[in-house]
């Protein structure tokens, strides 16, 4: 018998999940309102939420996260969440395709790697966890830099050289932005030998509640074995791996295509 669901607990993560900015302040009717609960039960939940300082009280009435949801979130980061919920499902997919694999998120311009799974006799991927990559060359840099808003996106390919690291990789500026219109289109993003001569790799995103790229998935093999028959392979099972991957960060929302264009945020 399945353990009965608490609902009390779940509308009040509704009231603070109807916060839309950190420093928004709201009142609780709206909040109710944006939560789909009724004002009264709404305020009875707000009431709670401020006693134990997940939201604070303002002026006139109105509300604005509390200390408790900052003091909550320094116990945790979003690699550590990252590479939790996606190792089981990276290693079957490692597995599954005799190759390595990769989970990155980006900082400040740059790739950094927060899982790498791989078979024992997979094509070595000079790559380790905690390492970081320019974002120009590779298909998780391209998934997402192609994630950004336009403005971020053209500031990212506007400042400083694209070096070449293979006779692949792209060096022009404009060559870049067409690469990553299409990878917006497309949905997923092709390492053709750019980062390391003798290698592909192919990346999708990781999606967040809102459809969103908090992240980028990626499978990587020698140049020779990543045909264009297998990149459709490895396509197919990277998007089911990070269709999956959302469920397990963001359970409660429904199941959606995973294939799709990359949303500017």
């Amino acid at each position: 018998m399945a353990t009965p669901k608490n609902h009390s607990v779940m509308k009040a993560f509704a009231l603070l999940k109807a916060f839309r900015d950190p420093a928004e302040w709201v009142t609780s009717c709206e909040l109710s309102r944006r939560a789909n609960l009724p004002e009264a039960s709404g305020y009875r939940l707000i009431q709670t939420l401020e006693e134990i300082g997940a939201v604070a009280r303002g002026p006139r009435g109105r509300y604005r996260p509390g200390l408790l949801l900052l003091s909550l979130s320094h116990n945790v980061t979003l690699a550590e969440l990252l590479r939790d919920a996606s190792h089981a499902l990276m290693t079957e997919l490692a597995r599954k395709l005799d190759l390595t694999t990769h989970l990155a998120v980006l900082e400040h311009g740059m790739v950094t790697y927060v899982a790498k799974v791989s078979t024992p006799g997979a094509f070595a991927v000079h790559t380790r966890v905690g390492a970081q990559l320019e974002a120009y060359c590779s298909g998780l840099g391209k998934v997402l830099l192609a994630a950004l808003p336009d403005e971020q996106m053209e500031s990212f390919i506007l400042d400083g050289e694209l070096i070449a690291l293979t006779p692949h990789t792209i060096t022009s500026p404009a060559a870049l932005r067409a690469e990553l219109k299409m990878v917006r289109q497309l949905g997923y993003a092709l390492d053709d030998r750019e980062n390391q001569a003798d290698m592909r790799c192919v990346a999708v995103p990781v999606l967040d509640r809102e459809g969103r790229a908090v992240a980028a998935l990626s499978a990587a093999d020698g140049a020779e074995r990543m045909t264009e028959a297998f990149q459709q392979k490895v396509r197919d099972a990277l998007f089911d791996t990070a269709s999956a991957l959302r469920q397990k960060l963001y359970p409660v929302i429904a199941p959606i295509q995973s294939r799709r264009p990359i949303a500017a945020e």
